[in-house]
């Protein structure tokens, strides 16, 4: 089931809502988490049952672990101060524990990458067998595999099966993020102030929810359609194409991801239930490395806590920290999916951050000139520049590197790279803007192609260009958060907001699927 879908805002999150409410309003609190748990496995499983199987058997091994955790090594003190028997046990439970969460990622996203390069490698003929990946598997297998590291470390408790289960499959944040830790999840479910309905906070739950749909439905989808073909036609275009629609990609993927960060912070909010935030408007971003501490924030936050500060972070000199920063980045880039193309997105991502760290180019920023910036190499940087030269460059290294990470594969990658660097003419312009579905220039379609045929493809130019502007124009204004937080409701805005809403409800029939979805 999707967010942008009739069934969903029609039916499941209105039936969600008044069960949510009317359970709590009569203090049955652990019959309405169980209701809103059993809300979560019919929204996943709709997908396919198969996948809401895998999330339970999940869900069921990792409390199993959790109450071994619990039994094997009862002390609540952190892991430092535990006798040399619980230490023992609890880092064979966490070998344990991570071991078979990786597994899962293994069989289901990895196992085909894994034994395809083999095969090419050694030229051996292991078998494949196609396993569909479940939706959702990277991000609840994190969520899972932080909180029984915790357990291990002694940071977190023990929680019953229900709070635990409602936890881990919360519809909001169950397929696509954000990658939310126990403790900022499970005591917002016994909160009795976030169980009783509250207009305000219900109203700007909508407002969240009304601009990511906007996002989604009437940017995000109608880029996507000129990007898919253009990808597909990579060894067609010209110079000039190429260029339009790695900026439209770039701006299809930002409404995408930051459309459904909207959405299910909008949707947790109308329940009382807050998330942590995942998207803060990254394109404003002046360095690469600020761009990642905007953009999918709890994914970077996870690896921070669970990989780079285990590795030694920063603390075992210039040489180790660069090393974990490209380990880190690299591990990113795998999680986003199994192919070269995402390492070496995910290699370049890590070479910027470097090069920020070294320090030798720094873009001014009125907000962090009061703090000292420690660099890797140099005590100032060489070169300041503006802040808006470091937002265009960075912009720039960007919308660069999203070629490795929509291309097919690293063939497809060299082809983009070859006709964006050498210049060629003609190409398929036209044709990638003719892909362009969009129902509100239909009457001005059928008009020329009665009276002026011939300015049918300039017309469908001008629309993608038109279409581009407005997204450039977007992203600099307030984010949806922004917006939400300082909106007074005024009868201008609260209309604003109906019109949009009815006007994305009715783009509802061109419903595809989220980018993060694969993921």
């Amino acid at each position: 089931m999707l967010f942008n879908s009739f069934l969903f805002i029609l039916i499941f999150f209105p039936l969600t809502l008044i069960g949510w409410y009317l359970l709590n309003h009569f203090h049955y609190y652990r019959t309405a988490l169980a209701f809103l748990t059993g809300m979560s496995f019919w929204f996943y499983g709709m997908f396919s049952w198969k996948f809401l199987v895998i999330l339970i058997a999940s869900i069921l091994v990792s409390h199993a672990l959790s109450l071994l955790i619990r039994e094997k090594c009862p002390s609540s003190e952190p892991a430092a101060e535990m006798n040399s028997s619980s230490r023992k046990w609890r880092r064979v439970l966490l070998v344990i524990s991570v071991l078979f969460h990786l597994g899962l990622l293994f069989v289901f996203k990895y196992y085909g990458f894994f034994i395809g390069n083999i095969n090419t490698a050694f030229h051996t003929d292991l078998p494949l067998f196609r396993i569909i990946m479940p939706i959702g598997i990277s991000f609840y297998v994190f969520q899972q595999m932080s909180y029984l590291i915790d357990r291990c470390r002694g940071k977190a408790p023990h929680y019953c099966l229900l709070d635990y289960t409602a936890y881990v499959a919360y519809f909001p944040k169950l397929i696509e993020g954000p990658i939310a830790f126990h403790e900022e999840i499970i005591s917002q479910f016994h909160d009795e102030e976030k169980r009783c309905f509250n207009a305000d906070r219900f109203a700007r739950g909508c407002v969240l929810f009304i601009i990511g749909l906007s996002k989604k439905v009437l940017l995000a989808d109608t880029l996507a359609l000129p990007v898919n073909y253009g990808f597909e036609q990579t060894y067609y275009l010209d110079t000039v194409t190429v260029i339009l629609v790695m900026l439209a990609y770039t701006f299809e993927i930002y409404f995408d991801f930051s459309g459904y960060c909207d959405m299910a912070s909008g949707l947790s909010l109308m329940l009382g239930i807050t998330l942590p935030v995942n998207f803060n408007s990254p394109y404003k971003s002046a360095t690469v490395k600020e761009l990642w501490q905007r953009w999918h924030m709890t994914l970077s936050r996870f690896f921070i806590r669970y990989v780079y500060i285990p590795l030694g972070g920063s603390r075992k000199g210039r040489r180790r920290t660069m090393i974990n920063v490209l380990i880190v980045f690299i591990l990113s880039g795998l999680w986003h999916g199994a192919g070269w193309t995402y390492v070496c997105w995910g290699l370049m991502q890590g070479l910027l951050v470097v090069w920020d760290d070294i320090g030798i180019v720094s873009a001014r920023d009125s907000r962090t000139e009061s703090r000292q910036r420690h660099y890797l190499l140099r005590d100032h940087p060489l070169v300041t520049v503006s802040r808006r030269t470091g937002q265009f460059f960075t912009f720039l290294f960007f919308v660069i590197s999203l070629i490795f990470f929509r291309s097919e594969n690293m063939a497809f990658a060299g082809a983009m790279f070859r006709r964006l660097f050498y210049f060629t003419w003609p190409g398929f312009l036209y044709r990638v803007a003719g892909k362009l579905d969009i129902a509100e220039i239909y009457l001005v379609k059928e008009a020329l192609s009665l009276a002026a045929p011939s300015l049918i493809d300039p017309m469908y130019l001008i629309a993608f260009l038109l279409l581009l502007a407005i997204s450039a124009f977007v992203i600099t204004r307030k984010n949806a958060l922004e917006i939400a937080t300082t909106t007074t409701f005024s009868r201008k805005t609260c209309m604003s907001l109906i019109i949009l809403f009815i006007w994305s409800f009715l783009s509802l029939s061109q419903v595809s699927t989220f980018i993060y979805f694969k993921f």
